[in-house]
């Protein structure tokens, strides 16, 4: 079998294609896609110089579109972009969970579970059940103040 230049670029396409099933950001599949489209160009017989500048060009269009357009449809509705500790869940009211196997009082964020401490008061321990508001991370100490009731 003989490589030829558009052979190599499609290898490269479904490589960067696998390789995406261990991410999941659609920036190595915009890639593959744009080394397929640039394999394109190859067999159409462009030399070397212009097959970069094609994958660039094809990156630099494909990659923005992926990421701002693309992903958020795979994104779960009403999750605000970013990782927990942000900002995106202040203000936010949450329950308070006592853990399994030490029994530490802590909220549940995103699916993770953070101990806690009231602002005001410095307690680290609340019945299971009652209701805070978020205020903000201290390291990894979700730090809290109660529902005012009423």
């Amino acid at each position: 079998m003989d490589w030829n230049p558009a052979l190599i670029w499609l290898a490269i396409a479904l490589l960067l294609g696998l390789a995406e099933l261990s991410s999941g950001g659609l920036v190595l599949l915009s890639l593959g896609v744009a080394a397929a489209l640039t394999s394109a160009l190859a067999a159409l017989g462009l030399t070397l110089p212009w097959q970069l500048l094609a994958m660039g060009v094809f990156s630099g269009i494909l990659i923005p579109l992926a990421v701002k357009v693309i992903r958020p449809w795979f994104s779960p509705a009403g999750v605000a972009y970013g990782t927990t500790g942000t900002g995106v869940e202040k203000g936010h009211t949450y329950t308070t969970l006592k853990r399994d196997f030490d029994g530490a009082s802590g909220v549940k964020i995103n699916g993770d579970f953070y101990r806690l401490r009231v602002a005001e008061t410095g307690e680290t321990e609340l019945p299971e059940g009652s209701l805070v508001i978020f205020h903000h991370f201290d390291g990894t100490t979700a730090v809290v103040s109660h529902v005012p009731q009423g």
